[in-house]
């Protein structure tokens, strides 16, 4: 895989203009930014700008996230993942797509705990606690405003992909049980376990 200039730069502003629209951002072979990449590391730890209003680009860049998190047969995606340091995530836990722009998450309730893998750390997978359940407001992909109340697995992904945009991953969540899905347990792997 090559490393882009464009995923090097300190924001997204140095990005969008390297390349020109969001989309182009985004590599053709493999797209999903992995942890133990060369620049995997520096980008996957670093704090998401907030997108400072939604237009054609943001849109079809949602869009290119959507396709992208299913192609991979996860339930969730962060800008990030895709060397985008823009506060956008999606998400599909099979009840719809949804978009999630600027995310605040209001308030927490409850505790779960649950095993959860990651897109850019493939194959890992460990029991994490989250809350239960979860308010989080933001703005769709037209820019309407949106407030999501996620209970269970919506907030589990909802959590988990917010963490993205500032940096964290599961793997600081202190996750119990943490091991390495093997080749065998491939059957095992199913969409729930991926974001």
């Amino acid at each position: 895989m090559s490393e882009r200039a464009a995923m090097t730069g300190t924001g997204e502003q140095s990005m969008a203009k390297s390349a020109g629209k969001l989309t182009d951002l985004i590599r053709k072979d493999d797209p999903i930014v992995k942890y133990d990449e060369a620049q995997g590391v520096h980008i996957l730890r670093q704090r998401s700008k907030p997108v400072l209003g939604v237009n054609q680009d943001v849109i079809e860049l949602v869009e290119h996230m959507e396709r992208i998190m299913r192609a991979a047969n996860g339930v969730g995606l962060a800008a990030p993942q895709l060397g985008i340091l823009q506060r956008i995530f999606v998400y599909d836990i099979g009840d719809g797509f949804h978009a999630v722009i600027n995310p605040k998450i209001l308030g927490r309730k409850g505790e779960q705990v649950g095993i959860e893998g990651c897109l850019s750390i493939p194959g890992l997978q460990g029991d994490v606690v989250r809350a239960n359940e979860v308010v989080v407001k933001g703005m769709d992909q037209f820019g309407k405003p949106v407030r999501i109340r996620g209970e269970g697995m919506t907030a589990r992904v909802i959590q988990h992909e917010n963490d993205h945009l500032d940096g964290v991953l599961f793997i600081d969540r202190n996750p119990e049980d943490l091991h390495w899905v093997t080749s065998d347990d491939e059957g095992d792997d199913s969409p729930q376990t991926r974001e």
